[in-house]
């Protein structure tokens, strides 16, 4: 009996014990990345599209996003616990994005502050039924166990914490890519992490106010960065240049979209025809897009 109760007690606990390990990329002393994949937020997804990051100080550990489900955080937490033995003091969401949070429930036993913008509560609690529905449906199995953890701690305008040798300052926007995205900038590698307000390769995708987020962008371009990790796609040194082509088809969109209503083109149309010239330039063009145009259209008829 008690050789089958040990048994039993091994399958519990062993998705979490044998974890394969999240890859991760040090991208400067202290600094780890790793890149999620191009791949829709939709049937078949499988909640690793979004970039994750850990950034270790001499006191303790932060991690930046989480991913799409619990395997993705246990995954990551697993990488961690590779890299370090130093508790993981905070855990910071970018914004409300399912891909970005569902992995933070494989954290709760290490009792971190959970920080996110001061919206991001209510916002997660409007989408709950929503987003655990939908991953479900998406995932299957894989979102076994995932769970919509709250921030213990809300940034309203500005925050910085202490790592030990290394402090984080974060930023929380007006709506913009979201009504909840924040920023996270590392002064001693120079690193920013700019959530969803900029994607690389990867097309843009709306949920907020798009010109609240162009105005976001002119603010993200006077950070004194070496380097950015964005919400989607490779890190880079050139981040200035990523955003100046995010703007650009942020841009294209709103005047396109524009003009279609002024010439009293229905939707539909404008779901074919605006940002046309971005297409070929980004990841997911068609499907995005569409769906940027359909959240923008109704947006901007009574403007």
């Amino acid at each position: 009996m008690w050789r089958f109760l040990q048994g039993l007690i091994l399958l519990a606990v062993m998705p979490y014990a044998q974890a394969t390990a999240l890859t991760l990329t040090e991208i400067s002393p202290g600094v780890y990345v790793h890149q999620g994949v191009h791949e829709d937020l939709s049937e078949g997804y499988h909640g690793d599209i979004c970039n994750i990051s850990v950034v270790i100080g001499k006191n303790g550990v932060a991690v930046i996003d989480t991913g799409g489900n619990l395997k993705v955080g246990q995954a990551l937490h697993e990488a961690i616990r590779q890299l370090t033995p130093l508790p993981i003091l905070y855990v910071i969401n970018t914004h409300v994005h399912p891909d970005h949070v569902f992995g933070n429930a494989a954290f709760i036993a290490d009792h971190p502050q959970f920080i996110g913008h001061a919206k991001l509560a209510d916002a997660l609690e409007r989408r709950r039924d929503s987003y655990l529905r939908s991953n479900q449906q998406w995932q299957g199995q894989d979102f076994a166990g995932s769970e919509i953890i709250k921030p213990t701690l809300a940034v309203s305008d500005a925050l910085e914490i202490d790592l030990g040798g290394r402090q984080l300052a974060l930023k929380a926007y007006p709506p913009a890519h979201t009504s909840t995205d924040l920023t996270v900038y590392d002064t001693l590698s120079q690193t920013l992490w700019t959530g969803d307000l900029l994607f690389i390769e990867r097309t843009p995708s709306l949920d907020g106010d798009i010109k609240g987020w162009i105005n976001a962008i002119n603010q993200l371009k006077e950070v004194p960065a070496a380097r950015a990790v964005p919400g989607h796609g490779p890190v880079s040194t050139h981040w200035k240049e990523a955003l100046n082509d995010e703007q650009r088809y942020l841009q294209t969109l709103l005047n396109d979209v524009r003009a279609s209503i002024k010439k009293g083109e229905v939707m539909e149309k404008a779901m074919d025809t605006a940002a046309s010239s971005e297409k070929g330039k980004w990841a997911l063009f068609d499907i995005v897009n569409r769906r940027n145009v359909n959240i923008l259209y109704p947006a901007l008829e009574w403007e």
